[in-house]
């Protein structure tokens, strides 16, 4: 699901919605102006233009919900606080005489600027070519790896060592699902002795034991109809479908629980892929970048972006894209990679 892109950016203290007017010269909204923005813990003004100046009364609504109830046509200030991020749909109906007149607008309510990060390259590893990377782990001192389907490719589950690049177990999933989509590896992640790996379009996650790679069950996607990345927070796991949604789903039913909606100081964070947990936040590159954004769970703020320019500057002509995160929690650093890399690097995170 695609959220509406942003039209411009309001200067500071202004705010977002897009006027639909009801009718021409008489019931709307005069301000703000279409095509704002507003920050989070902003106040927002909403003045109306009305028929005339005795009316009976104004009903002001956010998506549905009652805000205020006036009986005269001074200026609503909206807690921007109160409504919290995204979208969101106003409409003021003005009664007089027991005629009723509609307004409708939309504000769109985003986070503050996130934090810049570069990185700093501590070491680099010897990388498969062959593993187009969808999911990458470290547990246990393994990498453990999922890989989707390129052109002469086969989707797997592989165990990694990380030093020498060796793949020292594999499972490559070939043939359709019963959607009958063939099958591509997307993201994975570990809880107990489980793998839980995704597939793309064929609607199915896989459960498979830790140690022998072999399938114990399988889930559909429920509301997230696509399988891109995941990851554990040690009570839920979080999926990204590629939009700007984070879906929670419940570790042993593997329903869906509910999801957040995902904004930057730009509004929707869409291309959400490759997902890490770590230390409270998700960590999710970005698809087709190469930025990571580090994103608050519960409000669904991203409150970081990490910028990995020049760091894989060798790429060869059958490189992609950035997609691979995870996390040393002994030395704290983050194992990086890309889908078909030579190299995977160890880098650590440094505020700009």
């Amino acid at each position: 699901m695609k959220i509406n892109k942003i039209a411009s950016v309001c200067a500071a203290g202004a705010l977002l919605f897009i006027g639909c007017k009801s009718q021409q010269g008489k019931f709307e909204f005069l301000s703000p102006k279409s095509g704002e923005t507003i920050v989070l813990g902003q106040k927002v003004a909403v003045r109306m233009q009305f028929p005339d100046t005795t009316i009976d009364s104004v009903i002001y609504s956010v998506d549905g919900e009652l805000i205020d109830r006036k009986r005269d046509t001074s200026v609503l200030m909206l807690d921007t606080e109160a409504i919290g991020l995204g979208a969101r749909n106003l409409v003021a109906k003005v009664y007089k005489a027991g005629k009723e007149e509609i307004a409708y607008s939309n504000v769109t309510i985003v986070p503050e600027s996130p934090k810049q990060y570069a990185f700093e390259k501590l070491n680099e590893y010897p990388h498969d070519t062959k593993a187009f990377t969808q999911g990458l782990e470290y547990n246990g001192g393994f990498l453990y790896e999922s890989t989707g389907a390129g052109s002469q490719l086969i989707s797997s589950i592989r165990r990694v060592d990380l030093k020498s690049g060796n793949v020292l177990q594999k499972k490559e999933f070939e043939g359709k699902s019963a959607n009958g989509q063939d099958y591509f590896g997307e993201g994975m992640t570990i809880v107990g002795n489980n793998i839980i790996m995704l597939m793309w379009l064929n609607n199915e996650g896989l459960v498979l034991n830790k140690t022998s790679f072999e399938q114990v069950s399988s889930f559909a996607y429920q509301n997230s109809k696509e399988g891109w990345g995941l990851c554990y927070d040690g009570e839920k796991l979080i999926k990204s479908d590629g939009s700007n949604k984070l879906y929670f789903l419940d570790p042993k039913t593997y329903q869906e629980t509910g999801f957040i909606s995902v904004y930057n100081s730009e509004g929707a964070q869409d291309a959400l892929n490759e997902l890490e947990y770590i230390d409270g936040k998700v960590y999710a590159n970005v698809y087709g970048k190469d930025i990571i954004v580090i994103i608050n769970p519960t409000t669904g703020v991203v409150e970081g972006q990490i910028n990995l320019m020049g760091l894989h500057t060798h790429a060869s002509q059958t490189d992609k894209e950035l997609n691979g995160i995870a996390y040393d929690s002994a030395s704290k650093s983050l194992l990086v990679t890309g889908k078909q890399w030579d190299k995977v690097y160890e880098i650590k995170v440094v505020a700009r």
